[in-house]
């Protein structure tokens, strides 16, 4: 079994690289790094060249380990396993479960390097790869790393074949929590590569895998069903799950306005807060007193009356208000 499963029970579908591509990769690492190595060492010789032998002979030794040793441990690490060279050869280095490499995987391999890459002009790398069934050099089997293809062709990634159509959907009450990844895993490498096999081998893993399964689930095979198709039903099943499950989450999420896991939340709603606005006060315009009528106002513009209007003259002493005529004097005289 050459595929990847996850710590977390994930089938990576994933080759192991073998020599060619790797041996690609590492010529091209190496004619980085080596060209930066003769770069930074002729700006040192020109730099220290007051300097005496000794120093000069340590400064070429720690530009060596750095550039040779260090880079592609730095780069391994800070790009999870993704050199130039792998990069350009669709490769990547990862742990033996799948996961991302961390430093101590990228420095054990690095350290190991010096010795079956650069010591040995990559003889016994070289050597360890063609022994081991995964391609692995030294510094993987120590560093517990793999190197795997990431961009595998696309005629290679095989579907499940579908189901009878009279079996489709009549293993819907199965249990299925029970049965293992290991175990869907060897029954989808079967079913996509059974038409590669002998008939009589593919019938013998066929009813194996079967078997394994009942005993998971506890339900037997019904009678005239065929392994393989049985097989295939049971997968379409949790195929068919699997979809109403996402399709559940999505719609619980779009009730509550929850984003979905695996997609990128919408844009939120602005909220626009109101700016107060103050008022702006009014500065009373002073009017100038204008005469009317050869008179003032206080300096508000009174209408002009005509002379027929003036008031009229003081009623004489002795004559009331009421126009009642002349009255007696009272003989009271007001105090002088």
């Amino acid at each position: 079994m050459n595929e990847l499963v996850t710590g977390d029970a994930v089938v990576l579908g994933l080759q192991p690289a073998r020599l060619p591509s790797r041996a690609l990769a590492i010529a091209i690492d190496l004619a980085v790094l080596l060209t930066v190595f003769a770069l930074l060492s002729i700006g040192l010789a020109v730099a220290t060249v007051t300097l005496d032998e000794a120093a000069t002979a340590a400064i070429a030794v720690a530009t060596f380990l750095l550039v040779l040793v260090g880079g592609p441990v730095a780069v391994e690490t800070l790009s999870h396993g993704r050199s130039l060279g792998k990069l350009a050869c669709g490769l990547r280095v990862v742990r033996d479960d799948g996961g991302p490499i961390r430093f101590r995987h990228a420095l054990v391999r690095g350290a190991m390097g010096l010795v079956e890459i650069l010591g040995t002009f990559g003889v016994v790398g070289s050597i360890a790869s063609l022994v081991s069934a995964r391609g692995r050099r030294l510094g993987d089997v120590f560093a517990g790393t793999l190197v795997v293809r990431e961009r595998v062709p696309a005629g290679r990634a095989l579907a499940v074949p579908p189901p009878p159509p009279w079996l489709v959907g009549r293993f819907g009450q199965l249990d299925l929590s029970g049965v293992p990844d290991g175990l869907w895993l060897a029954i989808r490498q079967y079913l996509t590569r059974m038409n590669q096999l002998d008939a009589t081998v593919r019938g013998s893993m066929g009813e194996r895998l079967a078997a394994d399964l009942v005993v998971r689930t506890g339900v037997p095979v019904p009678p005239g069903v065929p392994a393989a198709a049985y097989l295939s039903a049971v997968v379409n099943e949790r195929q068919t799950r699997d979809v109403r499950r996402v399709a559940a989450a999505a719609g619980r999420a779009g009730r509550t306005g929850a984003p979905v896991a695996g997609t990128a939340p919408g844009p939120s709603p602005v909220h626009v807060k109101p700016v107060p606005v103050k008022p702006v006060p009014v500065k009373p315009v002073p009017v100038s007193p204008v005469p009317v009528n050869g008179e003032y106002s206080g300096g508000r513009a009174v209408e002009a009356r005509p002379a027929e209007a003036a008031a009229p003259p003081p009623a004489p002493v002795g004559e009331d208000m009421g126009g009642s005529g002349p009255q007696a004097p009272t003989g009271f005289a007001p105090p002088a």
